[in-house]
């Protein structure tokens, strides 16, 4: 059962649940396509040790940041409900940050090219007092938006 589950109160239902785009894993997959370059070299060029210790490195940090951006995601959650937004992040230590909707005075949303294309951006929800925090790399941030705002 997800955080967002558990802390439903009576009534209460969800509309939306959103979470971090794909496109974070693209550095990951650069680097990785980076050690697949390298050992290529390593079979076809001099200085094969020096390649192959390089196409090993690289493996090494594009498993990394690939591992670092799936624990992102994984422990983080974005819900829209009928009375509040709801993110969540962090698996051992956990933060929570909840808005109630009537004190949301607005959405601000936004995109680059590429987000646009691909369906990402970035969401900051602006209350009365002080704000929400911002949410990057957002997976359909009009949709999130939309799911706020609409009554």
């Amino acid at each position: 059962m997800s955080y967002v589950e558990r802390v439903l109160q009576p009534g209460e239902q969800i509309r939306h649940i959103s979470s971090i785009h794909w496109i974070v894993y693209w550095a990951g997959v650069g680097v990785a396509l980076l050690a697949a370059v390298a050992y290529w070299l390593s079979e076809t060029q001099p200085l094969t040790r020096f390649w192959l210790y390089t196409a090993c490195a690289l493996a090494l940090v594009a498993v990394a940041l690939l591992v670092q951006e799936w624990y992102r995601w994984w422990i983080t959650e974005i819900a829209v409900t009928n009375r509040r937004v709801i993110y969540k992040k962090g698996f051992i230590r956990r933060r929570t940050n909840e808005m109630n909707m009537h004190k949301i005075e607005s959405v601000q949303v936004y995109q680059s090219i590429l987000g646009r294309m691909l369906g990402y951006g970035t969401v900051t929800i602006l209350g009365a007092g002080a704000g929400f925090e911002t949410l990057r790399t957002i997976a359909g941030p009009i949709e999130l938006r939309n799911s706020i705002t609409g009554t």
